[in-house]
């Protein structure tokens, strides 16, 4: 490799690193390491995966080593998937399918044995690994795709103080000329930097991440019918609506990237006002269990959302707010939404809402529109003490049948679009045992 080209190649690694210090949300950022990180190695395919603590109900019993034995209450778990050549038979644009798996951290499986060991691996032939070697290739997912896998990168995402956060592993490397060849020593050693750098980025979001799940916990412990899977969930499907909504606009890709991280963040905080709910309405059991005037106090939890990212100090704050205080707004303007046109401000806590003239269409906030198509589908598609799940297909149906009335059309449409993913999601929480 020239020096010119290694220059190049190092010069993006470090604009590289700047982009990624200015992601705020964990799961955003990862998705984007694992971006770069194949374009710096021209790498075909890759896949991410972070460590979690076990859901003991969900993994099968492990034998571990004595130095094994301090990952035997995590595992690993994929958390995003790129494979270029399978992009390429897809829809223009469309993501690849959402993958879902776990692994135990031991030194059998490749992924296992970086995490273990702290170790990087560079396979020139996952099929043919020379040596003795503790580790073997699964080719399940190869087989299951009709995907061939030959070279391997697999390097840790160790922070300065030694812990393993996660592992990037990238597959196939190319040439000028498209043909697949190992990954080489230049490569490794830029990936490696580069996989150095990030994770002081991913323990910056982790930081954020974790402030936001002690403010949903708070909100969790008032009100037990609302989870924080329930949260997580919303979050997720609000990004799914939002990147083919962006799609279908032709969002320019750095304003996209920039949305869609404040997004993830904002839509987890979209329920954070009911902590200002009296526990006597907020846990009132059973159907139509409200009064008119229990109802206009509950339909505060809005007003006092917003007022908890006031005055906003930063663009998570503001959207925030904006999600807090409108995700119950009606697109036809119906008076079924609220708060409406309200000076939330001066709310009081514990008081009815009162009527105001209703938001409508594109007054509503474009994040608060997107949050209230995934509030109400995860509602629907899961049970509460006051009702039982609907079946997934019914509650699409329903999003459907709302198009226009409760919902903007063009994120209704968008929704749709991504129908196989928002269920491969909800799919995946129920396999980690979170409902």
């Amino acid at each position: 490799m020239s020096k010119a080209l290694d220059a190049i190649k190092l010069q993006k690694v470090f604009e590289t690193e700047k982009l990624l210090n200015e992601i705020r949300d964990t799961d955003v950022l990862l998705e984007r390491i694992l971006t770069e990180a194949r374009s710096i190695a021209n790498a075909d395919a890759g896949s991410i995966y972070v460590i979690e603590e076990k859901q003991p109900s969900t993994v099968p019993a492990v034998a571990y080593t004595e130095e094994e034995s301090v990952f035997n209450t995590k595992l690993l778990r994929i958390k995003y998937a790129q494979n270029d050549t399978h992009q390429k038979t897809a829809r223009p644009e469309s993501k690849s399918p959402y993958v879902y798996f776990t692994v135990p951290i031991t030194k059998s499986s490749i992924a296992g044995y970086c995490a273990c060991t702290g170790k990087t691996l560079n396979i020139p032939d996952a099929y043919h690994i020379e040596g003795n070697t503790p580790y073997t290739f699964n080719s399940s997912t190869d087989i299951s795709t009709g995907y061939k896998t030959v070279s391997m990168l697999t390097v840790p995402l160790i922070t300065s103080s030694g812990q393993t956060l996660g592992v990037i592993q990238i597959i196939n490397a190319k040439d000028e000329n498209e043909k697949v060849i190992p990954f080489s020593e230049e490569s490794v050693e830029f990936i490696k930097q580069f996989a150095s750098s990030v994770t002081q980025a991913l323990e910056h979001t982790y930081l954020t991440s974790n402030m936001i799940k002690r403010m949903q916990r708070m909100a969790e412990f008032r009100d037990p019918k609302e989870t924080g899977t329930h949260v997580e969930r919303v979050s997720d499907f609000s990004l799914e609506i939002y990147d083919q909504w962006a799609l279908n606009h032709n969002v320019p890709k750095e304003e996209r990237m920039k949305y869609r991280d404040i997004l993830k963040i904002a839509a987890k905080c979209h329920d954070l006002g009911k902590v200002g709910i009296s526990d006597v309405i907020l846990k009132k059991p059973g159907p139509g269990r409200f009064t008119d005037e229990e109802r206009a106090i509950m339909m505060g939890h809005t007003c006092v959302g917003a007022q908890l990212f006031t005055e906003p100090e930063s663009d998570i704050d503001l959207m925030s707010r904006d999600v807090a205080l409108h995700h119950h707004e009606w697109w036809d303007g119906s008076e079924k939404g609220y708060p409406g046109k309200i000076d939330y401000l001066n709310y009081e806590i514990g008081k009815p809402i009162q009527k105001t003239e209703p938001l409508k269409g594109e007054e509503i906030p474009l994040s608060a529109r997107i949050v209230a198509i995934a509030d109400v589908f995860d509602a629907l598609s899961h049970a509460r003490v006051y009702k039982e799940a609907w079946s997934i297909d019914d509650a699409f149906i329903e999003i459907q049948s709302l198009s226009g009335k409760q919902f903007d059309p063009s994120l209704v449409l968008a929704f749709l679009e991504v129908k196989d993913r928002i269920i491969s999601i909800n799919a995946a929480y129920e396999r980690m045992g979170k409902k």
